[in-house]
């Protein structure tokens, strides 16, 4: 029985895969050698600066969410709880840090999405 499956199997599978033509080789490797994004063909400079600022915003975002603290910190926070109210004339140093975090991810977002869509 293992023996006609095997010379079935066998007869079916193509002993040789059509090759390419040269022609057609060749148009697609110039096609892949000439096409590039319109920022990257025409602005090359701009397409690697908006990478470069992307990179930036995304080591300065892990680096501000490194100096993030939680609401409730130890257990100081979990058993009394802050006292918080509702009215403050200045932010504190967890709420600047927090707007400059967000601020920050905001940027990031936007310059990754332009790199993304120029073809980097």
């Amino acid at each position: 029985m293992f023996p006609t499956l095997l010379a079935a199997a066998t007869k079916a599978v193509p002993t040789s895969v059509p090759s390419i033509p040269a022609e057609i080789k060749q148009q697609l490797l110039n096609y892949q050698l000439s096409h590039k994004p319109f920022l990257a063909a025409n602005y090359p400079w701009m397409s690697h600066t908006l990478a470069a600022f992307a990179l930036i915003f995304a080591v300065a975002l892990v680096v501000l969410l490194a100096f993030q603290t939680t609401k409730q910190e130890g257990l100081s926070g979990t058993i009394g709880g802050r006292v918080e109210s509702n009215y403050r004339p200045r932010l504190g140093f967890d709420q600047q840090l927090q707007r400059i975090t967000t601020i920050v991810a905001l940027a990031f977002v936007v310059f990754a999405t332009v790199v993304s869509i120029s073809g980097i």
